[in-house]
């Protein structure tokens, strides 16, 4: 008898559910706005109507269901409680336990970028290793780790926070978290731009930067990949604190891969290059056979590992 199981990705704006088979094979996959009003009350309810929803379409009883894999914007404790998600408005509670209440299906959750992680495992950029660290560049810096094939979510679910590794001590300026000189405020998207802003008000140095009305971190890419040398000069100062970043992290993890992911990844290879240089001249040599590798299943990274959570947790 078949069995099929849910990947559920809870983002800020939507909620994106993946239907699935018991081979990993994603039959259907859709998405629901995510309900943030009165403190998110209404999230995990309107996921619930969507699951049985599929349920009664596909004939399909619920005994025949593996289990839902949740992934949540916010640090996951191992026994499934939530430690607070600021932009869905949940405090601390458990989701696992009050999910499978509204189901009446096992249910497993961890936190977003993790999971994210494990599906590049299991179906993506790294399938075929089992000890990996993903970093997703995107308005923030999020990163999920992936050890012997297991999540690292931490005492408190705060694993893989890479984004708020602190890379400046003499930053002025305020990361989102409240700290000074976090990964995030250079690495991100609004963190490339930010710093091109600050380089063009300090130099006088013909750009083609300058025509741009509302500037973005592809601009600069691909400024960048025409030879622009402020652009140029801004990938490398990039470059630079992100290798020095996963260069530390290396040395406490050692993964086999990173893999890049977020919107910034798509730079590609000027992103890779300059970050694997920054990389192999500060970590520890043992550390740098570490492959760099591009995420290959975008948007649909979480509700993949999400599947996969279900998987191997039966």
């Amino acid at each position: 008898m078949e069995r099929y199981g849910f990947g559920v990705d809870i983002g800020g704006t939507t909620c994106k559910i993946g239907f699935f088979d018991s081979k990993g094979v994603m039959l259907d996959k859709w998405e629901i706005k995510t309900n943030t009003e009165n403190s998110g009350v209404s999230i995990l309810d309107d996921i619930a109507r969507e699951i049985n929803i599929k349920l009664t379409q596909e004939k399909i009883d619920k005994d025949r269901i593996l289990g839902i894999g949740i992934g949540v914007p916010g640090p996951v404790m191992s026994d499934g409680t939530v430690n607070q998600c600021v932009n869905l408005g949940w405090g601390v509670f458990n989701v696992e336990k009050e999910m499978e209440r509204k189901t009446g299906i096992r249910v497993k959750a961890a936190n977003d970028a993790n999971i994210a992680a494990l599906g590049e495992m299991w179906q993506g950029g790294a399938t075929g290793y089992s000890n990996i660290v993903m970093i997703t560049l995107g308005t923030g810096v999020g990163g999920g780790i992936v050890i012997e094939g297991k999540i690292l979510s931490g005492a408190e679910g705060a694993g893989g926070e890479l984004g708020h590794i602190s890379v400046n001590d003499t930053e002025t300026e305020s990361c989102s978290c409240g700290k000074k000189g976090c990964l995030e405020q250079y690495a991100s998207a609004t963190g490339i731009v930010r710093m091109a802003r600050k380089k063009l008000l300090s130099k006088h140095v013909p750009t083609i930067l300058e025509d741009k009305t509302v500037l973005t971190a592809k601009d600069i890419f691909d400024a960048a990949k025409k030879g622009d040398d402020v652009s140029c000069e801004l990938v490398k100062e990039l470059g630079e604190v992100l290798g020095t970043a996963l260069a530390t992290i290396a040395c406490v993890v050692n993964p086999e891969i990173f893999i890049f992911g977020g919107g910034v990844s798509n730079a590609g290879n000027i992103l890779l290059d300059v970050t694997r240089k920054s990389f192999s001249n500060k970590t520890f040599h043992i550390c740098r056979k570490a492959k760099f590798a591009l995420a290959k299943l975008g948007n649909d990274a979480g509700i993949y590992g999400g599947m996969r959570l279900v998987m191997e947790e039966r």
